[in-house]
């Protein structure tokens, strides 16, 4: 199978209207399987890439028409944000005792990031408390 029949099936089931189905079922099976941390990782990616998009969109829409079926992507965005929580959550539990990053390389950044944070509030707290 090469990439011009896979096209070809992902337009098939673009006009026969089986897209959004089948990325609901994508989602949900994102809940019950367990994923590896490197797709977990092409998955966070491609949250928060969607997520600037949609804030672009929204940002320079010059009529609310413009971006008339923000509702329904809203909610399919939300339950694809709701199975990576799951997902994540399993993967942390299961294998964070590998090490940092044994639950993906987005993880491990974006946990080094808040505990950074947090060390640099808490020192500034410290600061002016003495």
């Amino acid at each position: 199978m090469n990439f011009n029949d896979i096209t070809k099936i992902l337009l098939d089931f673009a006009r026969n209207g089986l897209g959004a189905p089948i990325l609901i079922m994508v989602i949900l099976a994102m809940l019950v399987l367990p994923l590896p941390p490197f797709l977990l990782d092409m998955l966070f990616t491609f949250n928060i890439a969607l997520s600037l998009i949609v804030l672009l969109v929204v940002v320079y829409a010059l009529r609310p028409l413009d971006f008339a079926v923000f509702p329904s992507f809203l909610l399919v965005a939300t339950l694809l944000r709701l199975s990576l929580n799951v997902a994540s959550t399993r993967v942390v539990l299961l294998e964070g005792h590998n090490g940092g990053d044994a639950a993906g390389k987005v993880i491990e950044a974006f946990g080094g990031l808040v505990i950074g944070w947090l060390l640099y509030a808490s020192a500034v707290a410290h600061e002016r408390e003495g």
